[in-house]
């Protein structure tokens, strides 16, 4: 499910190289260390982005930590199945959904433990009204990637639209415990919340 991207906070990128002092002996040392060494910091693994997620002070930093998330899973590894899958984005962008579902079929069939590529699939679905199948495409996506908290989120609003309340506000506190700083996730768990465990006398 796409979220709208937000700006990346420089210091989340791959890793800070930092510049040379401008001083010639300095530059003179920066040339002579050993190639290695003058690489840039190797990217920061998805496992620190999801701690990273979690730890986030203020909803901006958090918004850019998720779209880092939302980039690396949004990679199917098959330069193939990415072009299938901008494929039916601009279909869907065209509404041609009949067109966007069979090329996001393409895509996970090429990938078929691409989390991100099912997810996006259900969208589709989704906006065929067929429920059932965006729920369970929502559902192998979270087999393959437990914390992709797009799908929670995607997974609760197609429960609340069945009038689910309970596994709506389950499937929003799961989110919620990935990305906590998601505001939109606050107010469906505090809204929920009564309905489903009662309200304090």
């Amino acid at each position: 499910m796409d979220v709208r991207r937000t700006p990346l906070l420089t210091a989340l990128c791959l890793g800070l190289a930092f510049s040379s002092t401008g001083h010639p002996v300095a530059a003179a040392a920066d040339k002579a260390r050993p190639e290695k060494e003058r690489k840039a910091h190797p990217p920061v693994s998805l496992e620190d982005l999801y701690t990273r997620l979690k730890q986030a002070e203020d909803e901006a930093e958090a918004k850019a930590i998720a779209t880092l998330i939302e980039r690396r899973l949004g990679r199917s590894g098959s330069a193939t199945a990415d072009l299938l899958s901008d494929r039916a984005r601009q279909a869907m962008g065209g509404n041609d959904l009949p067109l966007a579902v069979e090329l996001m079929d393409r895509a996970v069939a090429l990938e078929p433990n691409w989390s991100e590529g099912w997810s996006r699939r259900a969208t589709l679905f989704w906006r065929l009204s067929d429920s059932a199948t965006a729920i369970a495409d929502l559902q192998r996506a979270l087999v393959l990637e437990p914390r992709h908290f797009e799908a929670w989120a995607a997974l609760g609003k197609l429960y609340l639209a069945q009038d689910d309340k309970g596994r709506a506000l389950d499937a929003f506190r799961r989110a919620e415990a990935l990305y906590p700083q998601w505001d939109m996730l606050k107010k469906a768990i505090e809204k929920l919340t009564p309905d489903v465990e009662g309200r304090d006398l």
